[in-house]
């Protein structure tokens, strides 16, 4: 089955929800909806459900108009973030619910729950209740619901996001395998950058209702079409620095000048916005083209095994993302690094003007 959006639009009290959205997913592919909150990512998945109607658009399911449709007689399933169990009936009778009320067999119920419940490991869990079971568990149980039946189109609406970094890893990677060989659509909506590169299948970038930019994920995060793109499919947000192309040389803020590398000298002479990741920068020189910056640290913001830095100049506020524990003192005098061809490169209204090559043995 496939799922078209043609110019959909949802208007809720004057407010747009979502905005001219025109979208289209194939049969057996996974789909990722990255936006911050309340970008529409919800209110998206609701329209595709049926739970919502547009204002104005059609949706399209294998080219018949189920715009006006009622959820009940779509075949579509819908995971969300809590943990969304009968508590009083066992992970069996959770599981086998949407089945009974669909009015198969109790010998075919059978059959399928155990299968279903095999292939996402809680086969063992059967005659327990929710409320004995782990977070996991019980999102296991949730989405064993909502795949039980087959359906030609399942909504995950951010469904990992109150489970422990452990569970979230392992959930994803099941995710992965589970509808490599299945006709289902999944779509997966999530506010955090790398959790669509880890999904990977395609990416939407949403923002305030609009598509940012829709496409396979790694496309999306390599070749971001615009500096909103960047920002958004990046985690801290990517830095932007203004700066100039004249002659033979980049300059920032008429302060830091740098030769023209060979991936910039296809650029023309004129006024840019140069943009790189923060995990591209780094502590020590990596290339012969890097960019030796001095800057003074104003927080080390230590999460996990690895660090946000953040740093700026007279010229700069930047944000480094480093591997490991650094701890600095705030107004520690540092340099820093910035490989040059790892630069996007934006015009003065956002379009992109060039991304970094994808060169063997880099990671762009």
């Amino acid at each position: 089955m496939s799922l078209t959006l043609e110019h959909v639009t949802r208007v809720v009290d004057g407010v747009t929800h979502i905005d001219d959205a025109c979208l289209s997913f194939e049969p057996g592919s996974f789909n990722v909806l990255l936006g911050r909150t309340l970008s529409g990512k919800t209110s998206l998945m609701r329209l595709m459900a049926g739970l919502d109607k547009p204002n104005s658009g059609r949706i399209l399911m294998n080219g018949a108009d189920m715009t006006h449709v009622p959820v009940r007689k779509r075949n579509v399933s819908m995971v969300y973030q809590q943990f969304i169990n009968y508590p009083t009936l066992t992970v069996f009778e959770n599981i086998a619910s949407p089945l009974r009320q669909a009015g198969f067999k109790d010998a075919d119920i059978n059959d399928k729950v155990h299968a279903t419940a095999k292939m996402l490991r809680i086969d063992a869990l059967l005659k327990r209740y929710p409320l004995e079971l782990s977070g996991g568990q019980q999102q296991r149980t949730a989405m064993a619901r909502a795949l039980v039946k087959d359906a030609s189109l399942i909504l995950f609406d951010e469904p990992l996001v109150n489970l422990d970094y452990k569970l979230r890893e392992e959930l994803r990677q099941e995710m992965r395998e589970l509808f490599a060989a299945r006709h289902t659509i999944a779509i997966y909506a999530t506010t955090e950058p790398n959790e669509a590169l880890a999904l990977g299948g395609t990416t939407t970038i949403l923002h305030e209702g609009r598509v940012v930019q829709s496409g396979k994920t790694a496309d999306v995060y390599h070749r971001p079409q615009q500096v909103l793109a960047a920002e958004l499919f990046s985690e801290p947000p990517i830095n932007l620095m203004p700066g100039r192309i004249s002659g033979t040389e980049v300059s920032f803020a008429e302060a830091v000048h740098f030769p023209l590398n060979p991936d910039l000298q296809s650029i023309g002479e004129g006024e840019y916005r140069f943009g790189v990741r923060p995990s591209h920068i780094g502590l020590v020189p990596s290339n012969d083209d890097d960019l030796e910056l001095a800057v003074t640290v104003e927080l080390a913001e230590i999460s996990g095994s690895e660090t946000f830095l953040h740093v700026r100049n007279e010229q700069f506020v930047l944000v480094l993302h480093l591997p490991g524990v650094h701890e600095y003192d705030v107004d520690t005098a540092i340099l820093i690094y910035i490989p040059t061809h790892k630069l996007f490169v934006f015009a003065a209204d956002g379009r992109l003007i060039q991304a970094p090559s994808r060169r063997v043995g880099r990671v762009a």
